[in-house]
């Protein structure tokens, strides 16, 4: 996503200039004066022409009418036509050669900064070098990106990636990193190995929280938000994909989709059920098992997500968990407070064409309250004292709003009510029988038996 604090810049990449016309013109006009060859003089200093003074002879003129006489003036005129073609023909070679050499984007990109910082207002067309951009997003990001070293109770080592998200040595990372482990240690870009203990686990997503005391000089990430990423914006993956060896390693890609699905199976054999992940960041940047708690960083050199996994049977698809989903665990750890998420209570399905006419819905979005059992027979989708149900959200009720965030494809009800802790009273709107509703639901806490 892009940081709503941090403006857009529009950018674009010119396209090659086509031939300039003025060739043609200009090799005509030799031709014409008997000289077919590209005069090598255009883009000279002009040379002084002496003019020999015609023999007198005897002839009738007519007295001056001014002091200088009509000869004076034709020869004055005759030298300032050719003064005036001879800079017209200069200007225009001098023109082709400052265009082609990319001169005159540099003076227009130039013009354009210096008229911003004139008027006040920003500069709608600025040119940049895509390397330029990444390199100064990873400057940023890249001294509080650090390497996880676990050690399990037989004995076996682990590398995993972190991000460290405030200097009194709070780290974000992946639940699968940390999880069942003996012991930890967090190596720092500059080499420093601290002993680090897990402070909790996520309920609802593969992220975890890593505390390690606090040290001088510890580089904190600057987090972005995740609510604007849009498909195709730069996206930057920064960890240890090979291990030890290979730390703060960057990757580069662009953001492929959002609101993706997946699940994972865990690290611990002993786990058979996968983990369904929701929400996701898809992107194309290289992600591998070391990359995982690192973070994908924005053109603006802002963290907006962690990554989590790479699609074992495909190259080039990763994924990584919205930087806002994780804010929430991020402010209970810094508070004190133990780690849990949101919960309504209520089974839903998000609105699609599809189900809409399948179930003659009266809304094309919205998350309809409803449940099914095993043979597809409709049954009770709220659950007896839950927040939904003592707020008065009843089944077949559709929720197309809360705090004022439109439910639909792009934002399901689960990913919007994840950015808010349990506690938190919440206004949600709701359509029923023709008419809208809103109502105030104070969020529960998730259960850890729910998946």
């Amino acid at each position: 996503m892009s940081d709503p604090n941090t403006p857009d810049i529009e950018r674009f990449e010119p396209l090659p200039d086509k031939r300039p016309s003025w060739k043609g013109a200009l090799r005509g006009a030799a031709i014409a004066d008997g000289d077919s060859a590209t005069p090598e003089r255009w883009l000279e200093q002009g040379t002084v022409v002496e003019l020999e003074p015609e023999p007198e002879t005897e002839r009738a003129v007519d007295p001056p009418s001014s002091p200088g006489g009509g000869f004076g003036r034709g020869v004055v005129a005759a030298v300032f036509a050719a003064s005036l073609i001879g800079a017209i023909v200069g200007a225009a070679g001098t023109f082709a050669a400052l265009r082609s050499s990319g001169a005159l984007d540099s003076a227009t990109a130039a013009s354009a900064s210096a008229a911003s910082a004139t008027t006040g207002t920003a500069a709608k067309l600025v040119i940049e070098s895509d390397a330029s951009t990444v390199i100064a997003a990873v400057a940023a990001v890249d001294p509080a990106v650090v390497q996880i070293v676990t050690t399990d109770s037989a004995g076996n080592t682990g590398v995993g990636s972190g991000i460290v998200y405030d200097s009194r040595g709070w780290i974000l990372t992946n639940k699968h990193v940390v999880q069942g482990v003996a012991s930890l240690t967090v190596r720092l870009k500059d080499d420093r190995r601290v002993p680090g203990t897990i402070y909790g686990l996520d309920t609802l997503t593969d992220l975890a929280i890593v505390k390690i005391d606090a040290v001088a000089g510890l580089a904190v990430a600057p987090i972005g938000s995740s609510s604007s990423l849009q498909v195709g914006e730069l996206a930057i993956a920064i960890g240890s994909p090979l291990g030890i060896d290979y730390a703060n390693s960057v990757t580069t890609g662009i953001v492929s989709a959002l609101g993706r699905d997946i699940s994972v199976l865990s690290d611990d054999p002993a786990v058979k059920t996968p983990t369904s992940l929701h929400g996701l960041i898809q992107t194309d940047a290289a992600i591998n098992p070391g990359n995982s708690g690192g973070p994908l960083v924005n053109a603006a050199g802002k963290v907006v997500g962690v990554t989590t996994a790479a699609a074992p049977t495909s190259q080039g698809i990763g994924f990584a968990i919205p930087i806002d989903i994780a804010k929430p665990i991020m402010q209970q750890a810094l508070a004190g407070e133990p780690l849990s998420r949101p919960f309504i209570g209520v089974a839903f399905a998000t609105i699609t064409r599809g189900l809409k006419d399948q179930n003659k819905l009266p809304l094309d979005q919205g998350a309809w309250v409803h449940a099914e059992d095993a043979a597809g027979n409709s049954i009770d989708a709220v659950v007896p004292g839950s927040p939904g149900d003592l707020a008065g959200i009843k089944t077949g009720d559709i929720i197309t709003a809360v705090e004022g965030q439109a439910i639909d494809s792009s934002h399901q009800l689960g990913d919007v009510l994840v950015q808010y802790a349990p506690g938190r009273t919440v206004s949600v709107e709701i359509y029923r029988a023709g008419s809208y509703l809103t109502l105030k639901v104070t969020l529960g806490t998730r259960p850890t038996t729910l998946s």
